[in-house]
């Protein structure tokens, strides 16, 4: 009988959004492979308090002290993008498997370390790029590749990124600086990018534009106003490798019309996917698509094989694929999971982005 995986968590809180109602839901369905044996946050108490709510063995002073634990076999990194590097890099020295959120490191020089880090020490290491599971982004590879749209002509993606306008909340303030790496370019259109990217191939030549209206923000839980470096306007347009035409646009905060918009047109066919916000990788999708002689899209269905028996939630059952693909490939020493090669040849695409809206 295999061994269950122990995890050890850095930054999982009862009141947090992410690890809590993603991460621990999606282990609760794959039990036999996962076991979460620690935890440790920003103060001991708060591991405490996270050990006793979900019934985790191992409450840890200090991250370092997860690590360095015999009772972890992968560490999860689920806080604040600027403390990725350290803790990552802390796990990957110890040799311990690793899943760390995107973004893996705060800029391209920080996630090329992580990986290249990674590379050296035979560790399973991936960044959680949950869009690029997903089975409706995975359906739609596959219909492409099976001829449905014929030869691609162009893609078109609109999103709304939820958060960087004039005001929040002081807890999501760090996302309104652009210096902590978490911005609308990094976050969702990240995430968005690595879907894109998954299904047509890779980004040719192209420009970009940043615009930021909202030079400051106001903090609604206290008042205080504060400024605002990170960028509410993307643009960008150019080819892919294929050929085929890109253009992209994401607004700050939400729109009354359509939030998440990806069409993909081409000589036989269009396919399209919409979603409640621009974050591909959390929001539901709705794939539809007309080819031939249809006049109308309509919705398309993914075969049941690409939920892997998993929900089709797509916060807990996409979170659930990628530790799937973690324990399939700790067990069979492969690297099908999203790994820290695919965050590099991302944020590479970020980076570029952001340089060509500074020429």
């Amino acid at each position: 009988m295999k061994k269950p995986i122990r995890i050890g968590f850095i930054g999982l809180n009862p009141n947090a959004q992410w690890a809590s109602k993603a991460h621990i839901p999606a282990l609760k369905l794959l039990k036999d492979d996962f076991a979460v044996t620690g935890v440790a946050n920003t103060s001991y108490e708060s591991a405490q308090t996270s050990a006793q709510t979900f019934g985790i063995p191992f409450a840890f002073e200090n991250a370092e002290a997860l690590i360095a634990s015999e009772h972890i076999d992968l560490v999860v990194i689920t806080v604040k993008v600027p403390y990725h590097f350290k803790l990552v890099k802390a796990a990957l020295q110890a040799g311990k498997h690793v899943y760390c959120e995107h973004p893996l490191g705060n800029g391209l020089a920080e996630t090329v370390e992580l990986a290249e880090l990674a590379a050296s020490k035979n560790v399973v290491a991936v960044t959680g790029l949950q869009m690029t599971v997903s089975p409706e982004v995975r359906y739609m590879k596959q219909l492409i590749n099976d001829g449905y749209l014929g030869d691609v002509l162009s893609t078109t993606l609109i999103g709304s990124g939820g958060n960087w306008r004039d005001e929040t909340v002081s807890a999501n303030y760090y996302l309104y600086d652009k210096e902590n790496g978490a911005t609308m370019l990094t976050i969702p259109l990240g995430h968005t990018l690595a879907g894109l990217t998954k299904v047509l191939g890779d980004v040719d030549d192209f420009s970009s534009y940043f615009i930021n209206h909202f030079k400051t923000v106001i903090l609604k839980d206290n008042g205080e106003i504060k400024p605002k470096t990170a960028d509410d306007q993307i643009m960008m347009a150019g080819t892919l490798k294929s050929g085929a035409a890109i253009s992209v646009h994401y607004r700050a905060g939400m729109s009354r019309g359509t939030n998440l918009l990806w069409e993909i047109n081409g000589t036989k066919g269009d396919l399209q996917i919409t979603g409640g916000i621009g974050h591909g990788q959390l929001t539901l999708l709705t794939l539809k698509g007309a080819n031939g002689l249809e006049k109308e899209l309509r919705i398309l269905t993914p075969p049941e094989e690409l939920y892997a028996g998993l929900p089709a939630d797509s916060v807990v059952g996409n979170v659930a694929r990628i530790y799937a693909q973690i324990a399939s490939d700790i067990q069979n020493n492969t690297r099908n999971a999203p790994s820290f090669d695919d965050g590099v040849k991302l944020y590479k695409l970020i980076d570029a982005i952001e340089k060509s809206a500074e020429r």
